[in-house]
């Protein structure tokens, strides 16, 4: 597994002037947001994402999993997944996951050496 991700200050600019507490608020609404969209978007592949942005779903899964443990919330990999595709993984593998194409696993390979 992939060292856990460091979280973004967003205290800068003009965010910095907002309170604490609303500026988790804040956050968390655009993470459902965000979380929300990809539900709807399951058109687009895990191994898009990767390949176009570096993460997927299922990082965003982990970063959640991981998150919940920083707090002390024990969180496991299934219910993670869950909470971001909205159901089960293995449902949304079998309702909306495609095979990748040669084209789509090259270029995951030679932008993630040893993922």
């Amino acid at each position: 597994m992939p060292a856990p991700m460091k979280e973004a200050d967003l205290a800068l600019g003009a965010a910095a002037a907002i309170d604490p507490a609303t500026r988790d608020a804040i956050e968390a609404a655009a993470f459902r947001k965000l979380v929300q969209h990809l539900r709807e978007r399951n058109d687009v592949q895990n191994i898009d994402m990767m390949n176009l942005a570096g993460f997927c779903r299922n990082c965003l899964s982990r970063w959640f999993q991981e998150a919940a443990g920083d707090r002390g919330v024990t969180l496991e990999t299934p219910a993670a997944r869950e909470a971001l595709y909205g159901m089960p993984y293995k449902d949304w593998q079998a309702a909306h996951q495609k095979e990748a194409s040669a084209e789509q696993k090259a270029a995951f390979a030679a932008a993630n050496p040893g993922h």
